[in-house]
């Protein structure tokens, strides 16, 4: 399977709350980074499918939709909005997430996206700007 066709079924998967799919998708080592300060990063395959379930859980209805997929060689650039409920709070929130492929799995993923702007949707934080 071509890089594209792996990130794209992943893509999918994830916003199916599809948990076997997603993890038989991924190399052993998988790396699963997040640059937010609130994400959690991740290696292995083990380590991403114990903590898969709990994400799933919190951000209900899940969807991922891809505005923009750039694939070159093994790699793959997905620009995409999230959309969810998370406690009570619908977010909407836009985000890129780089991918590494080998032999037709993910090894790495590093996710992109704005920690203030989610903390804004689900009111942790006011929305208006500081003076």
């Amino acid at each position: 399977m071509d890089a594209r066709t792996t990130v794209e079924q992943y893509l999918t998967a994830l916003s199916n709350a599809d948990v076997d799919t997603v993890i038989r998708l991924v190399t052993d080592d998988f790396s699963n980074e997040h640059t937010s300060t609130l994400g959690s990063s991740s290696a292995g395959r083990d380590a991403y499918r114990e903590r898969l379930p709990g994400f799933l859980a919190q951000f209900v209805a899940l969807h991922y939709e891809v505005v923009d997929l750039i694939t070159e060689g093994n790699r793959v650039s997905a620009r995409y909005r999230l959309t969810a409920n998370f406690d009570g709070h619908p977010i909407d929130i836009p985000g890129v997430m780089l991918f590494e492929t080998r032999d037709g799995l993910i090894s790495r993923r590093t996710d992109v996206w704005d920690s203030l702007t989610f903390l804004r949707q689900t009111g942790a934080v006011d929305e208006r700007p500081a003076r």
